[in-house]
Protein backbone atom coordinates (compact mmCIF):
# COMPACT_ATOMS: atom_id res chain seq x y z
CA UNK A 1 0.00 0.00 0.00
CA UNK A 2 1.31 3.29 -1.37
CA UNK A 3 0.77 5.82 1.95
CA UNK A 4 0.18 9.45 2.37
CA UNK A 5 0.64 11.29 5.57
CA UNK A 6 0.10 14.45 6.55
CA UNK A 7 2.05 16.02 9.06
CA UNK A 8 3.98 12.66 9.70
CA UNK A 9 6.66 14.76 11.26
CA UNK A 10 4.86 14.76 14.94
CA UNK A 11 5.17 12.15 17.46
CA UNK A 12 2.36 10.28 16.55
CA UNK A 13 3.26 10.41 12.58
CA UNK A 14 7.01 9.42 13.06
CA UNK A 15 5.49 6.18 14.96
CA UNK A 16 2.79 5.48 12.48
CA UNK A 17 5.58 6.46 9.45
CA UNK A 18 8.11 3.35 11.27
CA UNK A 19 5.29 0.98 11.29
CA UNK A 20 3.79 1.16 8.22
CA UNK A 21 7.00 1.06 6.83
CA UNK A 22 7.63 -2.23 8.52
CA UNK A 23 5.48 -3.57 7.15
CA UNK A 24 6.39 -3.06 3.73
CA UNK A 25 4.21 -0.06 2.91
CA UNK A 26 5.54 2.53 0.68
CA UNK A 27 5.09 5.80 2.96
CA UNK A 28 5.04 9.70 1.58
CA UNK A 29 5.23 12.40 4.41
CA UNK A 30 4.19 16.16 3.33
CA UNK A 31 2.93 19.44 5.57
CA UNK A 32 -0.39 20.46 5.37
CA UNK A 33 0.13 23.75 4.74
CA UNK A 34 0.22 24.52 1.28
CA UNK A 35 -2.71 21.88 0.35
CA UNK A 36 -2.55 22.23 -3.50
CA UNK A 37 1.16 20.97 -2.70
CA UNK A 38 0.13 18.12 -0.79
CA UNK A 39 -3.26 17.01 -2.81
CA UNK A 40 -0.72 16.79 -6.42
CA UNK A 41 1.77 15.00 -4.39
CA UNK A 42 -0.93 12.70 -3.13
CA UNK A 43 -1.28 11.64 -6.61
CA UNK A 44 -0.84 7.43 -7.01
CA UNK A 45 -1.35 6.88 -3.23
CA UNK A 46 -3.66 4.55 -2.54
CA UNK A 47 -4.51 6.14 1.51
CA UNK A 48 -4.01 9.13 3.40
CA UNK A 49 -3.69 9.95 7.21
CA UNK A 50 -4.35 13.18 8.03
CA UNK A 51 -2.55 13.96 11.07
CA UNK A 52 -1.90 17.53 10.63
CA UNK A 53 -2.48 20.05 13.35
CA UNK A 54 -1.52 23.50 15.48
CA UNK A 55 -0.51 21.92 19.23
CA UNK A 56 -3.62 22.66 21.28
CA UNK A 57 -1.31 22.31 24.68
CA UNK A 58 0.16 25.61 24.35
CA UNK A 59 -1.65 28.62 25.85
CA UNK A 60 -5.22 28.82 23.83
CA UNK A 61 -4.97 32.75 22.92
CA UNK A 62 -7.18 34.17 20.27
CA UNK A 63 -4.11 33.41 17.80
CA UNK A 64 -3.81 30.63 18.94
CA UNK A 65 -7.25 28.87 18.59
CA UNK A 66 -7.27 30.48 15.47
CA UNK A 67 -4.38 28.47 14.23
CA UNK A 68 -6.38 25.67 15.83
CA UNK A 69 -9.13 25.74 13.73
CA UNK A 70 -8.03 26.50 10.51
CA UNK A 71 -4.90 23.91 10.83
CA UNK A 72 -8.10 21.20 11.43
CA UNK A 73 -10.70 23.00 9.33
CA UNK A 74 -9.97 25.24 6.42
CA UNK A 75 -6.51 23.60 5.42
CA UNK A 76 -8.36 20.06 4.87
CA UNK A 77 -11.11 21.56 3.55
CA UNK A 78 -8.64 23.32 0.51
CA UNK A 79 -7.02 20.08 0.55
CA UNK A 80 -9.80 17.67 0.03
CA UNK A 81 -11.44 20.07 -2.50
CA UNK A 82 -7.80 20.62 -4.46
CA UNK A 83 -8.01 16.66 -4.31
CA UNK A 84 -11.40 16.40 -5.74
CA UNK A 85 -10.16 17.97 -9.15
CA UNK A 86 -7.36 15.15 -9.92
CA UNK A 87 -8.49 11.89 -11.83
CA UNK A 88 -6.79 9.35 -9.49
CA UNK A 89 -7.64 9.69 -5.78
CA UNK A 90 -7.00 7.63 -2.51
CA UNK A 91 -9.20 4.95 -2.03
CA UNK A 92 -9.41 6.33 1.90
CA UNK A 93 -8.90 9.09 3.85
CA UNK A 94 -7.74 8.13 7.61
CA UNK A 95 -8.38 11.67 9.51
CA UNK A 96 -6.50 12.17 13.20
CA UNK A 97 -9.65 13.77 15.60
CA UNK A 98 -9.87 14.11 19.51
CA UNK A 99 -12.27 12.92 22.71
CA UNK A 100 -12.57 16.85 22.74
CA UNK A 101 -15.44 15.61 20.31
CA UNK A 102 -17.10 14.99 23.82
CA UNK A 103 -16.82 18.05 25.46
CA UNK A 104 -15.76 17.26 29.39
CA UNK A 105 -17.48 15.92 32.09
CA UNK A 106 -17.23 14.47 35.93
CA UNK A 107 -19.91 11.61 35.39
CA UNK A 108 -20.54 10.69 32.00
CA UNK A 109 -19.18 7.95 30.03
CA UNK A 110 -18.46 8.53 26.29
CA UNK A 111 -18.30 6.30 22.97
CA UNK A 112 -18.06 6.66 19.75
CA UNK A 113 -22.04 7.23 19.48
CA UNK A 114 -21.98 9.90 22.03
CA UNK A 115 -22.91 13.14 20.70
CA UNK A 116 -20.49 16.12 20.71
CA UNK A 117 -20.32 18.66 23.23
CA UNK A 118 -20.18 22.35 23.04
CA UNK A 119 -16.93 23.99 23.86
CA UNK A 120 -14.30 25.44 21.81
CA UNK A 121 -12.35 22.25 20.95
CA UNK A 122 -15.47 20.06 20.77
CA UNK A 123 -16.89 22.46 18.07
CA UNK A 124 -13.68 22.53 16.34
CA UNK A 125 -13.86 18.45 16.18
CA UNK A 126 -17.23 18.84 14.59
CA UNK A 127 -15.63 21.11 12.31
CA UNK A 128 -12.68 18.63 11.66
CA UNK A 129 -14.72 15.57 10.99
CA UNK A 130 -17.44 17.15 8.75
CA UNK A 131 -14.59 18.42 6.47
CA UNK A 132 -12.83 14.82 6.54
CA UNK A 133 -16.27 12.83 5.99
CA UNK A 134 -16.26 15.59 2.42
CA UNK A 135 -13.70 12.76 1.47
CA UNK A 136 -16.69 10.32 1.28
CA UNK A 137 -18.40 12.91 -1.47
CA UNK A 138 -14.88 11.87 -3.73
CA UNK A 139 -15.22 7.99 -3.23
CA UNK A 140 -13.15 7.49 -0.55
CA UNK A 141 -13.76 5.98 2.34
CA UNK A 142 -13.24 7.95 5.50
CA UNK A 143 -11.93 7.12 8.88
CA UNK A 144 -11.61 9.46 12.26
CA UNK A 145 -9.52 8.43 15.22
CA UNK A 146 -10.58 10.61 18.41
CA UNK A 147 -7.36 10.37 20.27
CA UNK A 148 -7.22 10.47 24.11
CA UNK A 149 -3.95 10.88 26.26
CA UNK A 150 -0.86 9.50 23.89
CA UNK A 151 1.81 7.74 26.46
CA UNK A 152 5.32 7.70 25.11
CA UNK A 153 8.53 8.81 26.04
CA UNK A 154 9.66 10.94 22.99
CA UNK A 155 6.46 13.22 22.88
CA UNK A 156 2.92 13.82 24.29
CA UNK A 157 2.42 14.34 27.79
CA UNK A 158 4.18 11.77 29.25
CA UNK A 159 7.54 12.76 27.58
CA UNK A 160 6.85 16.33 29.54
CA UNK A 161 5.55 14.92 32.92
CA UNK A 162 8.54 12.24 33.45
CA UNK A 163 11.04 14.60 34.32
CA UNK A 164 9.06 15.97 36.98
CA UNK A 165 7.88 12.85 38.35
CA UNK A 166 11.67 11.28 38.30
CA UNK A 167 12.59 14.09 40.74
CA UNK A 168 9.71 13.70 42.85
CA UNK A 169 7.94 16.80 41.85
CA UNK A 170 4.76 15.10 40.44
CA UNK A 171 1.13 15.48 42.13
CA UNK A 172 -2.59 15.04 41.17
CA UNK A 173 -4.28 18.51 39.72
CA UNK A 174 -6.76 19.89 41.33
CA UNK A 175 -8.95 17.14 43.47
CA UNK A 176 -7.80 14.52 41.22
CA UNK A 177 -11.05 12.86 40.13
CA UNK A 178 -11.13 14.26 36.33
CA UNK A 179 -10.96 11.40 34.02
CA UNK A 180 -8.25 10.61 31.85
CA UNK A 181 -8.86 8.26 28.77
CA UNK A 182 -5.54 7.78 27.73
CA UNK A 183 -3.68 5.14 25.25
CA UNK A 184 -0.35 3.89 24.70
CA UNK A 185 1.41 5.43 21.25
CA UNK A 186 1.59 2.21 19.95
CA UNK A 187 -1.76 0.95 20.51
CA UNK A 188 -3.15 4.32 18.56
CA UNK A 189 -0.43 3.42 15.69
CA UNK A 190 -2.75 -0.16 15.50
CA UNK A 191 -5.65 1.99 15.57
CA UNK A 192 -4.45 3.49 12.55
CA UNK A 193 -3.51 0.85 10.70
CA UNK A 194 -6.77 -1.20 11.45
CA UNK A 195 -8.47 2.32 9.53
CA UNK A 196 -6.06 1.83 7.09
CA UNK A 197 -6.88 -1.55 6.22
CA UNK A 198 -10.59 -0.97 6.24
CA UNK A 199 -12.27 -0.31 9.27
CA UNK A 200 -14.58 3.57 8.73
CA UNK A 201 -16.63 5.66 10.54
CA UNK A 202 -15.27 7.44 14.11
CA UNK A 203 -12.88 5.08 16.58
CA UNK A 204 -12.26 6.19 19.80
CA UNK A 205 -8.23 6.13 20.42
CA UNK A 206 -8.28 5.40 24.03
CA UNK A 207 -7.56 2.31 26.24
CA UNK A 208 -10.64 0.64 27.21
CA UNK A 209 -9.45 1.18 31.01
CA UNK A 210 -9.56 5.43 31.54
CA UNK A 211 -8.43 6.21 35.03
CA UNK A 212 -8.62 9.28 37.54
CA UNK A 213 -5.89 12.11 37.35
CA UNK A 214 -5.20 10.60 40.82
CA UNK A 215 -4.86 7.53 39.46
CA UNK A 216 -2.76 8.33 37.14
CA UNK A 217 -0.42 10.37 39.05
CA UNK A 218 -0.22 7.21 41.84
CA UNK A 219 0.72 5.24 38.97
CA UNK A 220 3.40 7.07 37.41
CA UNK A 221 4.84 7.57 40.48
CA UNK A 222 4.70 4.12 41.35
CA UNK A 223 6.42 3.57 37.88
CA UNK A 224 9.72 6.15 38.25
CA UNK A 225 9.72 4.46 41.98
CA UNK A 226 9.41 8.16 43.38
CA UNK A 227 6.48 9.73 46.05
CA UNK A 228 3.69 12.09 43.81
CA UNK A 229 2.27 13.84 46.13
CA UNK A 230 2.72 17.72 44.78
CA UNK A 231 -0.58 18.83 44.13
CA UNK A 232 -1.01 21.28 41.33
CA UNK A 233 -3.40 24.29 42.01
CA UNK A 234 -6.09 24.19 38.77
CA UNK A 235 -5.59 28.15 38.79
CA UNK A 236 -1.94 27.50 38.15
CA UNK A 237 -2.79 24.98 35.03
CA UNK A 238 -4.91 28.25 34.09
CA UNK A 239 -2.27 30.42 33.99
CA UNK A 240 -0.11 28.11 31.87
CA UNK A 241 -2.79 26.82 29.18
CA UNK A 242 -5.56 29.64 29.52
CA UNK A 243 -8.88 28.38 28.31
CA UNK A 244 -6.76 25.42 27.29
CA UNK A 245 -6.69 24.21 30.75
CA UNK A 246 -10.29 22.50 30.36
CA UNK A 247 -8.52 19.50 28.80
CA UNK A 248 -6.39 18.77 31.90
CA UNK A 249 -8.80 20.04 34.74
CA UNK A 250 -11.99 18.48 33.88
CA UNK A 251 -11.47 15.64 31.64
CA UNK A 252 -13.50 13.00 30.36
CA UNK A 253 -14.08 9.15 30.55
CA UNK A 254 -14.14 7.83 26.94
CA UNK A 255 -14.04 3.72 25.90
CA UNK A 256 -13.50 2.55 22.96
CA UNK A 257 -16.25 0.42 22.37
CA UNK A 258 -16.41 0.99 17.83
CA UNK A 259 -12.60 0.13 17.91
CA UNK A 260 -13.20 -3.41 19.73
CA UNK A 261 -16.28 -4.26 17.33
CA UNK A 262 -14.25 -3.51 14.89
CA UNK A 263 -11.54 -6.13 16.16
CA UNK A 264 -8.80 -4.47 17.71
CA UNK A 265 -7.20 -5.81 20.54
CA UNK A 266 -4.93 -3.76 22.99
CA UNK A 267 -1.36 -4.36 23.52
CA UNK A 268 -1.34 -2.04 27.05
CA UNK A 269 -5.06 -2.32 28.08
CA UNK A 270 -4.13 -1.30 31.32
CA UNK A 271 -2.36 2.23 32.29
CA UNK A 272 -0.11 -0.31 34.70
CA UNK A 273 1.50 -2.31 32.36
CA UNK A 274 1.16 0.75 29.59
CA UNK A 275 3.84 2.93 31.45
CA UNK A 276 5.88 -0.06 32.87
CA UNK A 277 7.20 -0.81 29.27
CA UNK A 278 7.41 3.13 28.85
CA UNK A 279 9.66 3.61 31.65
CA UNK A 280 11.30 0.24 32.84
Amino acid sequence: MRVMVLGGNGFIGRHLVRALEGRGDTVSVMSLRDPGAAAAATAGHDAVVNLAGASVSERWTAAQKAAIAESRIDLPRAYLAALGTREAKPSAYISASAIGYYGTSATATFTESSPPGDDFLARVCVGWETEARHAEALGMRVALVRTGLVLGTDGGALAKLLPLFRLGLGGPIGSGMQWYSWIHIDDLVGIYLLALDGASGPLNGTAPAPVTNAAFTKALGAAVHRPAFFPVPPFAIGLLLGEGSIVVVEGQRVLPEATHERGYAFLYPTLGGALEALVA
